[in-house]
């Protein structure tokens, strides 16, 4: 009946006498209303399922693989990937995979309806049981600075791309896989991941997405009977746990380590990348990405490339200090924010040990193997404009270092600033920009820090305080303050939370050493942090030595 609405049909049910038509189609006798309201109703429907994709039908156009070398070698056997910046690379098979969850709105973008994910078959697909038609598989190869030290190749260890689709919007994303078994880069590890990490990324994804934070998405979660062996917590009773597979979306998944594959010998690590003096494939690979996303800045510069190039650094140091920005005003912490986890179009990927503050802690450490500290919460922007700063390095073969390294430091500090006090006066309700805006923030988060208040609470607690002048107002106001008092830690917490962790003998052995060579100290490097952050607890600890016990005060 819908494919027998032609226009011309459509033109003759018009209803001219709209007074005539009622709610009800029982009810109107006007000559056409019935075949009208069929059309009004159904019509959209049909033309939004007729754009819709199956999972046979996805419009693949793995342009990467293309556009930038890949590897000739087709072995999983771990090697150094030189002159290539993809390995093409099968999913290994897992046994009765089962759907444990999707994301409708995520799987929409690539128009498949949740029909589609539904299918009995559905569970195949997404492990890499079966390959959805038009997929190249492949395995992406890029080096990193881990905790501050450049570690050399790296490369998607874990991580499989399945390609790009375009869908009816004419957007392109780019699908992959995490924890699909073995690739070239997987060195001593076995490419798995298991259901508990592997819903956190998903959940934590679509979380942030709807935050309105930039990253990428997860679109389904797939568990199977095969299993791997985890020590869960790190304290020698390792067990089996399932292999699980998450979809991830996003434009692309090139990172600040997809250019890092360029570097020389580093003087620190020894290390260098596979692909060194190959100058050729950096300004492939740069007019590549600036072609594909960031299309602005090359339909402007194309024809000079420095200045394409200076422009397009500029934009992903604008986009990573925006990012940042997004994840303090929601009190997350990345935890891993090494070079390679650091996305060339501004996303947050790579979902490990990630966590949201509870109490407000700068810092905060969701990361239980940075003993150092390195990434804790308020060292995240420092860290991303260093970050920036090896990107520069890493490029400095197509455009001199001393011409991007000062963009860091001009670029960096101020988006991030602006972007944080625009996100900061909106979860306050601050309807209008006054110069003493970065005040007042200042001082609510160093309330908050002396108090250990909950980050989120105390923020969603202010949209109960009414305008001024109302019925209500002071009443609120009070309502909102105590509820603001049961948010804050007692003393005896803030006691308890600022123990000494170091072993006291650890701790003596560098108080004298403090006092009689204090230069060897910075040499220890992550020992030093932790005897810093153990000398903070210390004067904590004197501070609340002269405070009121939880006995006599509710809280601090």
């Amino acid at each position: 009946m819908l494919r027998r609405l032609t226009p011309s049909v459509i033109a003759e049910v018009r209803c001219n006498r709209p007074s005539h038509c009622f709610s009800s189609l029982q009810t109107c006798s006007h000559p056409g209303f019935f075949k009208r309201q069929v059309f009004r109703i159904f019509a959209p429907i049909a033309r939004t399922f007729r754009k819709m994709a199956t999972l046979e039908t996805l419009k693949f156009d793995n342009l990467v693989l293309r556009e930038l070398p890949i590897d000739p070698c087709e072995e999983k056997r771990i090697r150094p990937v030189t002159g290539a910046c993809f390995s093409k690379v099968q999913p290994t098979p897992v046994t009765n995979p089962e759907v444990v969850v999707y994301s409708k709105s995520a799987m929409e973008l690539l128009d498949l309806p949740e029909s589609e994910l539904t299918r009995p078959d559905t569970a195949e697909y997404f492990s890499g049981n079966k390959l959805l038609p038009g997929s190249t598989t492949a395995a992406h190869c890029y080096c990193g600075h881990q905790f501050g030290v450049f570690a050399g190749q790296l490369g998607d260890g874990a991580a499989m791309y399945l390609g790009e689709v375009i869908n009816k919007k004419d957007e392109r994303w780019e699908i992959q896989f995490k924890g699909s078994g073995l690739t070239p880069y997987s060195r001593t590890a076995d490419g798995r991941k298991v259901l508990r990490s592997t819903i956190r990324e998903f959940l934590c994804s679509e979380a942030m997405h709807h935050l309105g934070v930039p990253t990428t998405r997860g679109g389904t979660c797939v568990t199977s009977d095969t299993t791997v062996i985890r020590d869960i917590f790190y304290n020698g009773n390792p067990k089996e746990e399932k292999c699980t597979i998450v979809l991830r979306i996003a434009p692309t998944f090139l990172r600040f380590g997809s250019f890092e594959i360029f570097k020389p010998t580093d003087p620190e690590s020894g290390r260098k990348g596979p692909s060194v003096g190959k100058t050729e494939l950096l300004h492939q690979m740069l007019e590549y990405t600036i072609k594909t996303f960031y299309t602005e800045i090359w339909e402007a510069h194309n024809a000079v490339k420095q200045t394409m190039y200076l422009e397009f650094f500029k934009e992903v140091v604008r986009r990573t200090a925006r990012l940042v920005a997004e994840w303090q005003c929601v009190g997350w912490c990345h935890g891993v924010l090494n070079t390679d986890n650091m996305s060339i179009v501004g996303l947050t990927i790579d979902y490990g040990p990630y966590g949201f503050m509870d109490k407000f802690d700068p810092n905060f450490i969701c990361n239980g193997s940075d003993d150092g500290g390195r990434y804790t919460y308020k060292n995240q922007p420092e860290v991303c404009k260093w970050n920036c700063v090896k990107l520069a390095e890493a490029i400095k073969d197509a455009i001199p270092l001393p011409v991007t390294r000062p963009a860091v430091d001009e670029v960096f500090d101020e988006v991030y600033a602006d972007h944080y006090k625009m996100k900061m006066r909106k979860k306050l309700g601050l309807m209008k920009e006054l110069p003493e805006d970065g005040d007042l923030v200042e001082l609510l988060m160093d309330t908050m820090q002396a108090t250990s208040c909950d980050f989120t609470n105390s923020f969603r607690c202010l949209s109960r305080v009414s305008l001024p002048g109302g019925a209500t107002a002071e009443q609120d106001l009070q309502d909102v303050t105590d509820y603001l008092l049961t948010q804050c830690t007692t003393v005896e917490e803030l006691r308890k939370a600022n123990q000494t962790q170091m072993d006291p003998r650890q701790l003596q052995m560098l108080m004298m050493l403090s006092q009689s060579n204090p230069g060897l100290l910075p040499m220890l490097g992550r020992g030093f942090l932790s005897f810093t952050k153990e000398l903070e607890r210390m004067e904590k600890q004197e501070e609340m030595k002269v405070s009121p016990s939880s006995s006599d005060v509710e809280s601090v």
